[in-house]
């Protein structure tokens, strides 16, 4: 029986593959499937060293490890140029989402998590006062519009960086406080480095899968599988159990129900080993918007290459977001 593209990319984006064959697996679709959706570091490493006997070909190996020793590079000089620059930062709490904040937390090398741009979360009134204090670290206004929900975005030539605020809209600051209030220090960057909660992590990644349409690479629900099953590979801030009602109270204050019960679907269908952990956090939903959002956007979403902007997006972007 042939393996099919989903097949390969569940073996080879797990933390603990299960051994077997993968001869026959669609190699050609494969690899440059990994490699856009940011998989290909973890995918490198479980063939070399986790499954040796799959009967992958040799330019398979050679291809991925190749973008392996560029991850580690490429994450390594952007996360240090980044230390240098705010390691002696005080008296500012600016909270580090994203890539840069789970490549430490969810996955056990630092290279598995490709780290594209750095993600900041500011209280609006440091927006323009952190972007002037990048400026000093040659750091310059990228001309391009923002993505959706940044401010601004700076950049050296090498890393860019993305700076947030209000996140959830300038009618729920209070929310956003919380976020805030609730965030852990990182120290590793100085004293002013700090990364939001468990449950605040799984609604920010739910909030930008459904700013982007969740046309997003599939890395986005590995960092979300992670977030809530507990970082088992891990021994950090976000390895523990998520509370499952905060999650849904939260979610509900945000105004993100239906996103996440969408990214929670989509993480389900994508990995089915979750599905029975994820089925308490998923939001009570009326039946009829739970078969709209299988229909218009998990499903799709959780076929590899099928998911693209359906008619009348930006209205089901705004009905995910609350906005």
């Amino acid at each position: 029986m042939a393996i099919s593209l989903l097949d390969t990319i569940r073996v080879l984006a797990s933390f603990d593959p299960p051994r077997g064959s993968l001869r026959g697996a669609p190699w050609e679709e494969y690899v440059e499937w990994a490699i856009a959706h940011g998989l290909a570091p973890l995918a490198s490493y479980n063939l070399q060293y986790r499954l040796p006997g799959v009967d992958a070909p040799d330019w398979v190996r050679d291809r991925l490890l190749s973008v392996y020793s560029g991850s580690v590079n490429d994450n390594v000089m952007k996360l240090v140029n980044f230390k240098r620059c705010v390691d002696e930062l005080e008296g500012r709490k600016l909270l580090l989402m994203g890539a840069a904040s789970f490549a430490d937390t969810l996955y056990p090398h630092v290279a598995f998590r490709p780290v594209l741009e750095l993600q900041l979360l500011l209280k609006r009134m440091d927006v323009d006062g952190f972007a002037g204090y990048l400026a000093q670290h040659e750091f310059r206004p990228e001309p391009n519009e923002p993505p959706h929900g940044a401010l601004k975005v700076v950049s050296d030539g090498r890393t860019a960086i993305f700076l947030y605020a209000d996140v959830l809209g300038a009618e729920r600051r209070a929310e956003v406080q919380g976020i805030f209030e609730r965030s852990h220090p990182m120290k590793m960057y100085g004293p002013s480095l700090f990364r939001p909660d468990l449950e605040d992590a799984v609604l920010l990644v739910c909030l930008e899968q459904a700013r982007e349409g969740y046309q997003v690479p599939w890395l986005s629900f590995v960092d979300l599988r992670e977030l809530m099953t507990g970082a088992k590979a891990m021994g950090g801030v976000y390895s523990r159990s998520v509370d499952g009602a905060v999650l849904l109270e939260r979610a509900k204050a945000w105004k993100l129900e239906r996103a996440l019960y969408t990214s929670l679907s989509i993480v389900a269908r994508l990995f089915p080993e979750t599905a029975e952990a994820l089925g308490p956090a998923l939001p009570p939903l009326r039946r009829a918007t739970r078969e709209l959002l299988d229909r218009l956007v998990v499903q799709p979403a959780s076929e590899p290459g099928k998911m693209s902007h359906v008619r009348g997006s930006e209205r089901l972007r705004r009905l995910l977001t609350g906005q």
